[in-house]
């Protein structure tokens, strides 16, 4: 940023190697973004060139971005001259098939598949510089791809109109919905067909929301799913198998075998037997016997050199010095550790070995030491943090070896954790240890009498090698005695080494290679070995070859990363020169890719004097130990020859020679032949181990002397690996002798030599073809990641996600990457991956660099990377999912098949077709007494109370008073409003006993009240227009309301929203002179309206419903005989009082029944949460009613205040029923933890029961006093997405608990019907629930008058079986079940269960899907997610989840939501939208409004935090 006037070059030498310095801090992590900069402005401000006349502004928005940090890299590389290539990225890429990636990213060209680019908002995304630097006022980004013009491509014929999702049973118009901005956490009825103010109903929604140069503004939403959709109406490439049959109980079967999948057709594998181990007469008989040797006689003998983090010699370790330290370790650790007495150490007891990379001779003292003590040495490496990758499971490894002391450094000790008393930190899963120093200056000198003892070498342990597997967990490999002397003497006669040679090791000393080579057979062998640490590496790439130019070396041994970083350096280097390499061995010559490395090094430096025959590349596992090593090879000799094959029948698991297509082929070098004195055989890497053909790919199994014997202490995973016998195809087996598992999946090609084509722990089954890791790694490098990948960091692994394995690429992004850089590249690498593999990605995500957890030496750590995946702990700054291509084993689409009404319906008694008849009904109502309420308001006395924030009644009012209040209401209503009877008055009240006394006021002046919500004072612009759109559509002649709500109406905020010139009369009732209506009307007949209850459904439907006087007083007579409301009682009620049956309860039942109510409003719990509880506690409530929004008031308000209450004495022990209102089915999780959290204070388990009513009939069920408890059953979801219902036991896989809605009403009865058909329905089928009862609504009350709806809805009739009966369709799906519980006559029960509104499920697929849940299973996929909605459009699900958590969790619950769904429902999510909790709109019954989310997210009105378009 700062170097922009300065040329870098012309700086002193000291400034630019502080440059540098810098560089590679910031680049490992160890310096954030703001201090780099900060520093470096402070090294380069002497220098700064400033331009005439102009300042450089860093701060300013308006400048030019800072140059990207690759093209600084550039820069640096091609001016700095000590530090060669060290910091550029280009070393971290893959050229092995950048060719084959450029022809498969063309070919994907021509096809323009264009990808729609992530929503994100700014904030969710921080990271780096340039992005810091946003104009103010720009809050969030709608990232535009350039290179694609889909932003700008009109969307043909895609529909925005929100009857496109639902499934509408009752075949509704739907009119314009209209979004409202909303504030977050207030509750409001908001539908969406709100009439929009100034504009005519027949205009189009798109006219509303274009805008002046008449771009739709919901286009950037609507065009990037038209083109996911575009995308996905390609076709697949494998197709969809034809599997799920209707009654299959299996959901996914295995595809059928293609019949072009190439098999394997040679003869069976001949075991390779490597040629023979030789007898050397002055071999010693054991290692340490051989240390013995060279330190008696070749004392001055350098044994090795090690260097410092610059690449200058640190210290030279002699033979004479290895030996006396090893001795001297030795009798500290057998005599100086405990007292006198008790030995701490004895013989075979296990060591762990602490030290760092950089220090390889405390190293080799402590292993050579241990194996003079005769105790057993477990190398570890150094932990860091307790956040160490995979710490705990070292942790495991050192328990299950029994260690209990731990021998490290003075240095390294100092370094290591601690606690703030100075202790060394207890690592997470570690066993106690107790820390041993080995400085020279703490051990002691043995008497002149003391000697180790040296036994010739047996079958114990010498020593144990840490081994990490696939599913993360560290196991240690045991070494014997014999089998590393046995080790060392094949590795001796295969690389010919000789006494006093040279060896360059570059690998970690503690374990594999670098062990084998440069610890234990460079001591054998009395090799001079110079050790290269890691952090010497990242510095100066170049320093092992300078190493090898210096001490001539004779070998070196390295890594294909080694080969590749110091190619990059080279060119600093003119004179190096590596002739007198007799062997390069090449320690991951077994991954496929190294040959490209191997090529491009002998390239480079084959000027420099590096021999062709001297690159040795080898195989090796710890189980195995050195499977196969290239001999050095004779001048002169032909090369051995490359194995060019394909891709394809690699991933069946046969060899083929590519022929065709040049792009899918993998070139593979030998690794040369068996060790001597080995027996190798290729077996199948799964099932039995059967000998696979010539030309089959299988894992390599070894039978040696020189290999592990055993996991320590795990003898069950031991036979598996290490006792494995190899068996025909007959499954006979060919002998007797074990074989030991390498892990190496390979072939042997001609002249017995042995190729790798890569590992087990590597291998991903997807589909049944096996692909490896690392070569989906080299591909991803391949396309070009300079720009976007950091320092080459990729890894790859699976997840299993519905029934099969799913390819997942996660990659760390550089910090100046730009978003538009990062999701080119994403797509490009799906792109490559997808031709050259024939793979297709699930999920490519990019992590902020450096924040992938790390192995030891640098790498990723795949176990902990997956975990934290899985866990949604990865935190991805860009994500992309691509479920659509790879999921290609979902069940078979449900044909519907048409639905006639034919012999196999024929009803046969009480059967349809062989079931019982999905029918129930309540107990008889008897006779109605009096159907006239105004005549009852008069002649019984009840009290009603309203509760203030403390339970104490702030208002109280008996019948009389009632009657009173609604006669001044009544001739106001004459006298002010010279209102005719019949016509409509609003009620616009806070809930109250004005309410009350208003609407029985109505009632004395023959009008008919219409209750409405007011509107919320802080929220009018979102709730008005609501209030407006009910009084227009109800035609009220007169609106009545309070003085506060009538300044509300008339206010300036209030004309911002709707036009307050047009109300009709306003009354205000708070101050009436007493006065008498001239008569109390009186209705002729009991059929005219009551009052018209007006409700927004949870799909945005404002319907009005009409209830009679007859139903009026039918239903509240029902609620009297199954609640026992007798005048003795008292009951609580906690409900919204504006319809349905909360304003049965509130305004109608108490009067009727003549029994106490008190009335509690829900907005008080906002500010009181314990008000209700603390009421129904004080005045012994037996009965009350509440909704669930009042119920999760109450759980998140006390949910751990339950002590505190039992302090203040509340005891619910008095309450007998407390019912839940609601029109939904009934939420069985929040009832019970409800019961669960309040049982503490005597709330029995058994109170919590649930109500159901609809539109057509506000009270279907209601939970009484009497009759059988409430019952609860499990169903098949497979089978409920059929409309079909099966019992299954709880627990079971994809069962539902689903539980009764309360009994049925006196004078109810319901049926099931399907829906098409309109025939009665079996019990074992789900359907659509008809209601029969007097007190059914009347009809519905519209603007519109749409009679055939009517009829429709209200007086319909069955198709078949009972076509007299007139039922009213609820618009709800469910079932009945008779149970084995008794009604009070001793009948069997029938309970009635509530799955859904037929409005809102969900058809994809063919099948039925209710969104209540998939949304309580995305609810379940991570910590964060608060609340969630699904909906669909034009066939794709749409989730949205609201975001609880920090915003940088937002990108990981995108996989972890489509995984719970195509896990649980078998349905691949289309668009994943995070937001802000309290997005979702919310209706005061505590209803999710899909609809209304819908029609906000497509008009663009959610400011999503992130929308992520799975491909």
């Amino acid at each position: 940023m700062a170097d922009r006037g300065v040329d870098v070059s012309a700086l002193p030498k000291e400034v630019r190697d502080q440059l540098a310095e810098l560089d590679l801090e910031l680049s490992e992590g160890d310096i954030t973004q703001k201090g780099y900069e900060k520093k470096r402005t402070k090294l380069l401000a002497p220098y700064f060139i400033h331009s005439p006349g102009k300042t450089h502004q860093l701060s300013s928005s308006n400048h030019a971005p800072p140059p990207s940090s690759s093209s600084r890299y550039r820069e640096r590389r091609s001016r700095r001259t000590h530090r060669g290539g060290g910091t550029r990225d280009d070393r971290y890429r893959s050229d092995i098939h950048t060719e084959a990636v450029q022809a498969a990213l063309a070919k994907h060209k021509e096809e323009k598949m264009a990808l729609p680019m992530p929503t994100k908002r700014r904030s969710t995304y921080v990271q780096s510089p340039i992005q810091a630097r946003t104009p103010p006022g720009r809050t969030r980004k709608w990232a535009v791809l350039s290179s694609y013009s889909w932003i700008n491509r009109s969307v043909q014929g895609s529909s925005t109109s929100s009857s496109a999702s639902s499934t509408l049973s009752h075949g509704e118009a739907k009119p314009q919905p209209q979004s409202q901005a909303q504030p977050q956490g207030s509750r409001v009825d908001l539908p969406s067909n709100a009439v929009v103010r100034g504009m005519s109903r027949g205009q189009s929604r798109s006219s509303m929301m274009e805008t002046a140069d008449g771009v739709p503004v919901s286009s950037r939403v609507s065009t990037k799913i038209q083109q996911l959709l575009n995308t996905l109406k390609r076709p697949k490439r494998p197709p969809l198998s034809e599997f799920f049959t209707d009654d299959s109980e299996e959901i996914v079967e295995v595809p059928q075998p293609d019949p072009n999948t190439p098999k394997p057709e040679g003869r069976q594998i001949i075991p390779v037997k490597g040629e023979p181990l030789g007898v050397v007469s002055n071999w010693p008989p054991a290692l340490q016997a051989a240390l013995a040797r060279w330190g008696a006689t070749q004392g001055k003998s350098p044994a090795l050199t090690a260097l410092d983090i610059t690449g200058r010699v640190l210290y030279t370790l002699t033979y004479g010095k290895l030996w006396s330290r090893s001795v001297k370790l030795a009798y500290t650790l057998l005599n100086k550790l405990g007292t006198k007495n008790e030995q701490i150490l004895k013989p075979g007891d296990r060591v762990a070995l602490v030290y760092p990379n950089s220090d390889p001779g405390m190293f080799w003292v402590s292993f050579y030491g241990c194996l003079l003590a005769e105790v057993i040495p477990v190398p570890i490496e150094v932990p860091l943090s307790r956040k160490d990758a995979g710490i705990s499971q070292v942790g495991f490894l050192l328990g299950s070896c029994g260690v209990g002391l731990a021998l490290t450094s003075e240095i390294c000790l100092k370094g290591l954790p601690k606690t703030p008393t100075g202790e060394i930190l207890q690592f997470k899963g570690w066993p106690r240890l107790k820390w041993v120093v080995t400085d020279s200056k703490y051990l002691t000198k043995p008497s002149k009498d003391w000697q180790p003892h040296i036994p010739t070498a047996n079958t114990d342990p010498a020593y144990i090698e840490y081994k990490a597997s696939k599913d993360s967990t560290v196991v240690g490999v045991a070494v014997s005695k014999v089998a590393m002397l046995t080790h060392c003497q094949a590795l001796t006669q295969a690389c010919n080494y000789c006494e006093g040679e040279t060896l360059v090791n570059v690998l970690d000393f503690k374990k594999d290679m670098g062990l084998w080579h440069g610890v234990l057979t460079a001591v054998m062998n009395r090799i001079h070995t110079i050790s290269v640490p890691y952090a010497v590496m990242k510095a100066c790439p170049l320093s092992w070859v300078q190493r090898v130019h210096i001490h001539k070396a004779r070998i070196a041994l390295v890594k294909c990363r080694d080969l590749h970083w110091a190619m990059m350096a080279h060119r600093d280097q003119r004179d190096t020169s590596l002739a007198s390499l007799r062997m390069l061995i090449v320690a991951d010559g077994a991954n496929p890719w190294s040959v490209s490395s191997c090529d491009a090094f002998l390239n480079v430096f084959q000027s420099h004097g590096l021999k062709p025959e001297v690159i040795c590349p080898c195989a090796t596992s710890p189980e195995a130990m050195t499977v196969a090593i290239r001999r050095p090879g004779v001048l002169g000799t032909p090369l051995p020859a490359r194995a060019i094959l394909s891709m394809g029948g690699l991933s069946h698991g046969v060899i083929r020679v590519n022929t065709e297509d040049k792009n899918s082929a993998l070139t593979v070098q030998d690794v040369g032949h068996v060790m001597p004195g080995a027996l190798m055989c290729i077996v199948k890497p799964d099932g039995p181990p059967q000998l696979c053909k010539t030309d089959e790919i299988g894992e390599i199994i070894i039978n040696s002397r020189a290999g592990g014997t055993m996991y320590y202490n795990l003898p069950g995973v031991t036979k598996n690996t290490f006792e494995v016998i190899p068996v025909n195809a007959n499954g006979v087996p060919i002998g007797e002798i074990p074989f030991v598992r390498s892990g190496l999946l390979g072939f042997v090609g001609p002249g017995s030599l042995i190729f790798v084509v890569g590992k087990i722990e590597g291998l991903l089954m997807v589909s049944g073809r096996r692909h490896n890791a690392d070569d989906l790694v080299a591909t991803a490098l391949a396309v070009e990641p300079v720009k976007t990948v950091y320092r080459g960091r990729i890894a790859v692994f699976s997840v299993t996600v519905f029934y099969d394995e799913r390819v997942v690429i996660v990659a760390e992004q550089r910090p100046d990457a730009s978003e538009e850089d990062s999701f080119q590249w994403m797509s490009r690498v799906l792109q490559a991956i997808d031709s050259i593999h024939q793979v297709g990605l699930y999920c490519l995500a990019l992590v902020p660099a450096n924040t992938l957890p790390k192995t030891p030496l640098g790498g990723i750590h795949i176990s902990d990377t997956k975990q934290f995946f899985l866990d949604g702990n990865l935190h991805p700054c860009n994500i992309l999912m691509c479920p659509h291509t790879c999921v290609t084993n979902l069940p078979k689409p449900r044909q519907k098949q048409p639905v006639g009404v034919g012999p196999a319906s024929v009803m046969v008694g009480n059967l349809v077709a062989g079931k019982r008849i999905a029918q129930a009904a309540g107990r008889d109502l008897g006779m109605i007494e009096d159907q006239d309420l105004v005549r009852k308001v008069i002649i019984i006395s009840t009290f009603v109370n309203t509760f203030s924030k403390e339970p104490q009644a702030l208002s109280t009012a008996s019948c009389v008073q009632l009657h009173k209040r609604a006669e001044k209401i009544a001739a106001a209503l004459t006298e002010k409003g010279s209102i005719n009877t019949g016509e409509n008055v609003v009620l616009l009240y806070p809930p109250g006993i004005d309410l009350i006394a208003a609407f029985y006021g109505c009632l004395y002046a023959g009008c008919v009240p219409v209750n409405v919500r007011p509107p919320h004072p802080q929220n009018l612009a979102a709730t008005l227009p609501t209030v407006r759109m009910i009084i227009d559509v109800s035609k009220a002649a007169c609106i009545l309301t309070t003085q506060n709500l009538m300044r509300t109406l008339r206010s300036k905020e209030a004309a911002a929203s709707v036009n307050i010139k047009t109300w009709p009369m306003i009354i205000d009732t708070d101050d009436l002179p007493r006065r008498r209506p001239p008569q109390i009307y009186k209705p002729p007949t009991a059929e005219m309206i009551a009052y018209l209850d007006f409700s927004v459904s949870t799909t945005g439907m404002l319907t009005g419903v009409k209830i009679s006087h007859a139903a009026v007083s039918a239903l509240c007579r029902s609620v009297k005989l199954q609640c026992e409301l007798y005048s003795s009682r008292q009951i609580a009620i906690c409900l919204d009082p504006y319809c349905g049956l909360g304003f049965v309860l509130w305004c109608l039942a108490s009067v009727y029944s003549g029994h106490q109510s008190i009335l509690i409003p829900p907005f008080e719990l906002e500010s009181c949460s314990s008000l209700w509880l603390s009421t129904l506690s004080q005045y012994r409530i037996r009965d009350t009613f509440c909704s669930y929004s009042v119920m999760e008031l109450c759980i998140k308000g006390l949910g751990t205040q339950t002590d505190l209450l039992k302090a203040r004495g509340v005891n619910l022990s008095c309450v007998r029923s407390c019912v839940v209102i609601a029109e939904e089915r009934p939420r069985l999780a929040l009832t019970h933890s409800f019961s669960k959290l309040f049982k503490d204070v005597g709330l029995s388990s058994r109170a919590v029961s649930t109500a159901f009513g609809s539109r057509v009939n506000l009270a279907i069920c209601l939970q009484g006093t009497t009759g059988p408890d409430p019952c609860t059953v499990y169903v098949d979801m497979k089978s409920l997405r059929h409309d079909r219902l099966r019992l299954v036991e709880r627990g079971a896989p994809q069962s539902l608990p689903l539980m009764e809605s309360g009994k049925i009403l006196p004078g109810v009865r319901v049926i099931i019907v399907n829906p098409e058909t309109r025939g009665p329905l079996g019990d074992s089928h789900l359907g659509e629930i008809w209601v029969n009862s007097p007190h059914n609504a009347s009809g519905y009350y519209t603007i519109y008058g749409e009679e055939s709806l009517q009829a429709d809805h209200f007086n319909t009739k069955l198709s078949f079986g009972d076509p007299q009966t007139l039922w009213a369709r609820t618009g709800y799906l469910g079932f009945v079940k008779r149970t084995e519980l008794l009604e009070a006559s001793g009948d069997r029960h029938d309970a009635l269960f509530v799955v859904g509104s037929l409005d809102e499920t969900l058809e994809l697929r063919g099948l039925r899907y209710h969104p209540t849940d998939i949304e309580t299973s995305v609810s379940r996929a991570h910590r964060s997610i608060a609340e969630s909605a699904v909906f669909t459009w034009t066939n794709l699900l749409v989730v949205v989840s609201e975001l609880c958590g920090s915003e940088q969790d937002a990108l990981d619950l995108v996989p972890l939501i489509t995984n719970v769904v195509l896990e649980e429902h078998h349905l691949i999510v289309g668009v994943v939208v995070i937001v802000d909790p309290g997005v979702i709109p919310i209706n005061s019954r505590g209803e999710k409004q899909r609809m209304h989310l819908r029609d906000s997210f497509l008009a663009d009105q959610l400011d999503p935090i992130y929308v992520a378009y799975n491909m």
